[in-house]
């Protein structure tokens, strides 16, 4: 059940040529495939296009009715090898993941698909989240498209440009028998707009034509001696091949070429940004009519010499705008102007930032400083971000202390079944000591963080058992533990990871994290999902995958939410003497997705009139003490403070916010920890019988009865009357009854 369905936008799929087709830049993407003939396509879930897979998916009718193969692959790996069927025969294909750590995923495949080149088009869709906006270490593509010399686009974040490039895309893989990388940023999978739309194509050659008429060219398989001909064969005819196709296609472009005798070459997929920087300098509008020379790179490999030599010609300066470090671009640019004799001085890093996301302030404070040097009269506007006050780096701007910003880390969502994991966990170290804890990519990697502080490494999607295999000493007192996703078992964790660890009698306790969705990448499905799905095969359980390679200490949890139990598996996982690999499955559903499949279904039965109870959890204010420790062992955001009621304490209460869904982490915690007994359960009942207003009564009444104590201490604080004739707020619809049963411990 992914996050967002798409069901309804892909029927603008079906729009036929000349007609105008809005939406996002996915969608787009999807389009341009139908428009390009595509044959197959496949890909593994991860932002930003983690919703392409899900629009894909969803388009599964269209895609049919065109006989168009779509595979939802098991990893990044997976969906490369699938490249490998546009080898030998005239097959459109196209493949997305994320990138970089996608594309690391799937280099060996790459690699032998450069290598020995293809006959169709090939497409790799690469989800560039470069910046702030990005949940992995922060590297380029660039460096994989130069390494294996497999051709780089990076579109102008526009629906046009972007489905030209899709379109453009395989024409230059076929032209010149070479992979091409599409680069999207999350911006512009995201973006809106239109463009004028053509009919789909049924492939020329689908997958069934293929396989009933076998080929093979032994000339295309990377095996000696035609493996070192490939290389020849890149730099002798598919390079120059790629090179032609681009300037006849007109892929790059060129804006006010001649307006002035100096220059901007910007990658495409700033060109947006650019355009906004000079917009604020008045040095152009929001249309990009630019008063400043600029060469769009929308190819930003193979650079193509004769078209920077001719946009540098004549001018005095020019400036890149390269993000990220390396500066691949910057050093290619400099080597091919001064073996060409050019004169024009090259600017890059030296005034735009050395690293980090090129953002519209970073952007226009590096367009303002080379404007200012070389063309000062051309900047007609002076944004407020270049004023003294404001520019840290103007030689007026006035000393200011640096004020310290406490940082917000992100944490795991409110009710999520994560949670109770890391707090047994973090009960279980009281009673064993700490544990060494190799982490992985998920959800769960948010466990570094406050409050829990768990996890010393993370090495990659399904790694956090191999990233801890070289601590599993036999002499050591304790077993290291590691922790894993179901995505990232599924994708790479079981034979790497656990494979691995029962090949080598590793002593290790690995916790699979399993709440039936991909999570973390928008709730895909995956092997262990237990919704049935009619595209795919689901509910295959971890344990009995980990138990038929070898492990034979295995167990599965199937309510996490249970603290005090999950933390005594985790005391005798970690004390017991048996050998070898131990595997808990920690099984509960993702409350993200349990709350939009279940939220509509309640809505509609209270609208229908049917009972409905929804929990609901709180701290007595009287009984609290205010240590927080219930606080620092869940790290729900639902579990927050609150004045202190009690005029003799000064310390803050706990207090638990309306974003409660009911989850009784906390009130299981407490128990677990035997921290306090101030948590209580709410029932809010939805169309009340006549037995639950009876209840509700008689509760309420004996409430009162054994609060007028507390009641007559609270009166002799003078409190502020309410305004005339406004009475206490109703928060509580009237067609509900709330039975408060204190219940000290509801987990």
């Amino acid at each position: 059940m992914a996050e967002r369905s798409f069901a309804h936008e892909v029927l603008a799929l079906r729009q036929g040529a000349g007609t105008t087709f809005r939406g996002e830049g996915i969608l787009a993407v999807t389009k341009a495939l139908l428009q390009s003939g595509v044959a197959y396509v496949g890909g593994y879930q991860g932002a930003p296009i983690s919703h392409l897979m899900d629009v894909l998916g969803d388009a599964h009718e269209i895609l049919e009715e065109l006989d168009v193969y779509f595979e939802n692959s098991a990893s990044e790996a997976t969906a490369a090898a699938m490249l490998a069927a546009s080898v030998h025969y005239p097959l459109r294909g196209a493949v997305t993941f994320k990138s970089t750590v996608g594309t690391n995923v799937a280099s060996d495949a790459l690699a032998n698909l450069s290598s020995g080149g293809v006959t169709g088009g090939a497409l790799v869709i690469v989800g560039e989240d470069y910046g702030e906006g990005s949940s992995i270490m922060q590297e380029r593509s660039h460096a994989f498209a130069m390494k294996s010399q497999m051709w780089l686009l990076d579109p102008r974040p526009n629906l046009t440009a972007i489905v030209d490039a899709v379109e453009a895309g395989f024409e230059l893989s076929e032209v010149s028998n070479t992979p091409v990388m599409l680069q999207l940023r999350l911006r512009s999978c995201h973006l809106t707009g239109s463009f004028v739309a053509k009919d789909n194509k049924r492939p020329p050659m689908t997958v069934t034509d293929a396989v009933e008429n076998p080929k093979r060219d032994v000339s295309r398989i990377v095996l000696p001696p035609a493996s070192f001909l490939h290389e020849q064969e890149k730099i002798t005819h598919r390079w120059p091949s790629a090179v032609r196709f681009i300037q006849e296609r007109g892929m790059n472009e060129f804006f006010a070429e001649d307006a002035a005798d100096i220059g901007i070459i910007v990658q495409g997929g700033l060109y947006n940004t650019l355009n906004r920087a000079l917009e604020l300098l008045g040095c152009s509008d929001a249309f990009g009519n630019s008063h400043v020379p600029l060469y769009c790179m929308n190819v930003t490999y193979p650079i193509v010499d004769a078209e920077v030599l001719r946009f540098c010609e004549g001018k005095r300066a020019v400036l890149l705008l390269e993000e990220g470090q390396p500066d691949y671009i910057e050093q290619s640019l400099n080597a091919i102007l001064r073996r060409a004799g050019a004169t024009a001085a090259l600017h890059g890093k030296d005034l735009l930032p050395v690293a980090g996301e090129y953002t519209p302030t970073a952007v226009t404070r590096g367009v303002a400083a080379f404007l200012r040097k070389y063309l000062p009269e051309a900047i007609t506007s002076e944004p407020a971000l270049l004023r003294p006050d404001t520019d840290p780096s103007s030689p007026f701007a006035p000393r200011v202390e640096p004020a310290v910003v406490q940082p917000r880390p992100p944490g795991l969502c409110t009710g999520c079944p994560e949670r109770p994991i890391f707090s047994a966990l973090k009960l279980a170290e009281r009673e064993t000591g700490q544990h060494h804890i190799s982490a992985d990519i998920g959800c769960h990697l948010f466990s570094i963080n406050a409050p829990f502080h768990l996890g010393a490494t993370t090495m990659g999607y399904g790694l956090g058992s191999a990233g801890g295999a070289a601590l599993n000493s036999k002499d050591a007192g304790r077993r290291t533990i590691a922790i894993m996703g179901d995505g990232g078992f599924w994708h790479n964790g079981l034979t790497s990871g656990v494979g691995n660890a029962v090949f080598n009698k590793n002593d290790q306790l690995l916790v699979v994290v399993d709440n039936a969705y991909s999570a973390a990448t928008g709730g895909q499905d995956v092997l262990s999902s237990q919704a049935q799905s009619p595209l795919r095969s689901t509910q295959h359980p971890i344990e009995k995958a980990v138990r038929g390679i070898g492990v034979t200490w295995a167990t599965t949890v199937t309510n996490t939410f249970k603290v005090a139990e999950l933390r005594d598996l985790f005391i005798h996982a970690l004390t017991t003497d048996e050998p070898g690999p131990k595997v808990i499955v920690a099984q509960s559903e993702c409350q993200l997705n349990r709350q939009r499949r279940v939220a509509p279904e309640r809505a509609q039965a209270v609208s229908d009139g049917k009972r409905i109870v929804k929990e609901r959890f709180g701290v007595d204010s009287e009984t609290c003490t205010g240590d927080h420790a219930c606080i620092r062992i869940s790290g729900c955001p639902s579990l927050t403070i609150k004045p202190n009621p009690d005029p003799m304490r000064i310390d803050p209460v706990a207090t638990v916010t309306d974003s409660c869904v009911g989850c009784g982490v906390c009130g299981a915690n407490a128990h677990a920890a035997a921290l306090c007994p101030s948590f209580y359960r709410t029932d809010v009942v939805f169309n009340p019988t006549r037995r639950d207003k009876a209840l509700a009564k008689m509760r309420n009444g004996w409430i009162s009865l054994m609060s007028k104590g507390i009641e007559r201490r609270a009166s002799a604080i003078e409190a502020p009357a309410a305004p005339e004739g406004q009475g206490a707020p109703d928060t509580v619809p009237a067609h509900t009854t709330v039975s408060d049963s204190r219940a000290r411990v509801s987990a």
